[in-house]
């Protein structure tokens, strides 16, 4: 490039040449003669200036994933992070791009389904077949086999979230695996689908009719001393879609003008939403009365008999722009119609979106999410880039990209206490747990050794309260932590025990049982380490905490195993001891804080 102070200077130059070419100097008294005209100057060439290049600007490079960071999004997103899912997702590019290509992966997913494992597993018990109850026990073997193993990881983590808060419990339908298992596999096939779906999905599959008493619901009759039943009707209000009072956008209640909260609905909208739900019962019926549960049925939408259903005008739920608040007469009965009119009554009320959107967040990222985090979901609940109201898979992606989920935790209220089942499921994944027979029957009572499994919720209410804040600096601080619900003194007891049990005794080097169905974990990367307790510790932390491990457990993980000695004259002696070296520090840190909580 050519300076501008070169291209002064040229031209400075050639005007001393053009001063010094005119001839100039002293005076003369003689006038110029007339026929010689004065010299005519050559034209001057101005000065060529270079092609002037721009600087080169270094391309930006955007941060990548960090492997502490893959493990953060993977363990909101999945049902526990792996190092291979992390370096898969580390792989897809910067920290702009990566999370959101992966989100799009999953979401282009086919859905895993349950059912068919659950089929296959009663075509081969021997017949006749005296209880068909144990296949509760298939069932769940599938839900752990999906939940491990499964390549659409977001769709069925989403699918349990879900169940927490449409709930079903198992003990009401011991007897209808195949509903209980479709159940699920709904849930899953409507992770990503549209809310509205979900909900007519949800109220109309026998496994929930069963479970709050829609099935067989009938209309009434003051001489028979019949009234409809109320219990589906107030579930789905309360807990599977508005709740108790009017919410604002971003989740907080909604106070009138004496600063009280306003109520979502009276015992008048209970009562017309119970008289909706009258007539339905098993599909495949001639009518009512007949409508029988078989293996076929109990994977089929419950079927409308018109000769149960109420043909009387309905009050339905008013808020400012409802089309509809009451559902006219209708004689002959049009259940199916009135059934749509109660639903999109009931979708297209302003609390679903904030309803829906916190406790969707509350389950994969944070317990305490600022009223910012939950109004960006809502918006994205009330209407998705094409304008659609209620797409899940569009408020899942939002939710796990949102500032709040990807940046680091700013304060102690940021991320959330792990449930005791995705703790194990995450121990599991880290570890490549498996069973010599194939199957997952986890070898436990979930119910009493971690108070919840899949689909075995106590009550309606699920394992636990989104609203629950245990008494302390956690309620002082108008903080909740739903999870530590299940942190009773015993139950905390009980799963610091499973997680000895799993590290000393269920591990593929330890184990000396001969049940092909008991899940092992695999620690032969941890046994040739067991001569280094540090790297033993290094390696554990990348397990299951993306390397990141605090000073002091580190420091006691280290004691703990340093403390075996290795001293085993043969080589089964020598391996035993460096098994146990394994499990004291495996111990100590999967039954730390630092794993139970999700930041």
């Amino acid at each position: 490039m050519v300076g501008s102070r070169s291209i002064i200077a040229a031209l400075l130059l050639a005007s001393l040449s053009l001063v010094s070419g005119c001839g100039g100097g002293g005076e003369s008294s003689d006038p110029p003669p007339v026929s010689n005209p004065p010299p005519v100057a050559p034209p001057v060439t101005p000065p060529v200036t270079p092609p002037v290049t721009p600087p080169v600007t270094p391309p930006v490079t955007l941060p990548a994933v960090s492997k502490a960071e893959a493990f953060r999004f993977l363990n909101q997103a999945t049902f526990g992070a792996t190092e291979a899912d992390a370096t898969a997702l580390i792989a897809l590019g910067n920290s702009t791009t990566a999370y959101a290509q992966w989100i799009d992966s999953q979401l282009g997913k086919p859905v895993s389904l349950q059912l068919p494992a659950v089929k296959a597993a009663y075509d081969a018990l021997p017949r006749p077949i005296n209880n068909i109850g144990q296949l509760q026990n298939n069932r769940v073997d599938a839900w752990y086999d999906h939940a491990l193993t499964a390549d659409d990881q977001l769709r069925q983590r989403v699918a349990w979230a879900l169940s927490q808060i449409v709930v079903i419990g198992q003990s009401p339908l011991q007897g209808l695996p195949y509903a209980t298992t479709d159940y699920y596999d709904m849930l899953a096939r409507n992770a990503f689908a549209n809310y509205r779906k979900l909900l007519e999905d949800v109220t109309l599959h026998p496994a929930m009719g069963t479970y709050l008493s829609m099935l067989g619901n009938r209309k009434p009759n003051a001489a028979l001393n019949i009234r409809p039943d109320e219990n589906y009707a107030r579930e789905v209000m309360q807990l599977f879609a508005i709740g108790l009072v009017r919410l604002n956008p971003d989740g907080s209640t909604m106070l009138d003008s004496q600063s009280q909260p306003i109520p979502t609905y009276d015992q008048s909208v209970i009562e017309g939403f119970a008289h909706v739900f009258t007539g339905w019962r098993w599909a495949g019926g001639t009518n009512f009365n007949n409508a029988r549960s078989t293996l076929d049925t109990q994977v089929q939408p419950m079927q409308a008999y018109p000769e149960q259903h109420d043909v009387g005008a309905k009050k339905i739920l008013s808020y400012p722009g409802a089309v509809m608040t009451q559902i006219p007469a209708r004689n002959p009965a049009q259940p199916e119609e009135d059934l749509r009119n109660a639903l999109d009554s009931l979708f297209n009320h302003p609390n679903v979106g904030p309803f829906i959107a916190k406790q969707l967040i509350q389950r994969l990222v944070t317990s305490n999410p600022t009223p910012a985090y939950v109004q960006r979901a809502t918006q994205v609940f009330n209407s998705n880039a094409q304008g659609v109201r209620g797409d899940l898979g569009a408020v899942v992606k939002a939710i796990l990209l949102d500032s709040e989920a990807r940046s680091a935790p700013l304060n102690e209220a940021a991320g959330k206490m792990q449930e005791p089942l995705l703790r194990v499921t995450q121990l599991w994944r880290a570890y490549d747990a498996k069973a010599a027979s194939g199957r997952y029957t986890p070898g436990f009572n979930a119910g009493s050794t971690l108070a919840q499994g899949p689909l075995q919720s106590p009550s309606v209410f699920n394992y636990y309260s989104p609203f629950f804040a245990p008494a302390g600096e956690i309620a002082a601080s108008n903080l909740v932590a739903p999870e530590l619900q299940l942190a009773t003194e015993y139950q905390n007891a009980v799963v610091t025990n499973f997680f000895y049990s799993q590290a000393f005794f269920r591990n593929n080097v330890s184990y000396t049982g001969t049940n092909t169905n008991t899940i092992l974990i695999n620690i032969d990367e941890e046994v040739a380490l067991a001569d280094n307790p540090a790297q033993l510790v290094t390696r554990i932390a990348d397990k299951l905490l993306g390397g990141e491990i605090s000073t002091p457990l580190r420091t006691e993980a280290q004691a703990l195993a340093t403390r075996v000695t290795l001293n085993g004259t043969t080589p089964q002696a020598l391996l035993t001891q460096k098994g146990q070296r394994v499990s004291e520090a495996l111990w100590l840190i999967s039954s730390s804080p630092e794993y139970a909580l999700q930041r």
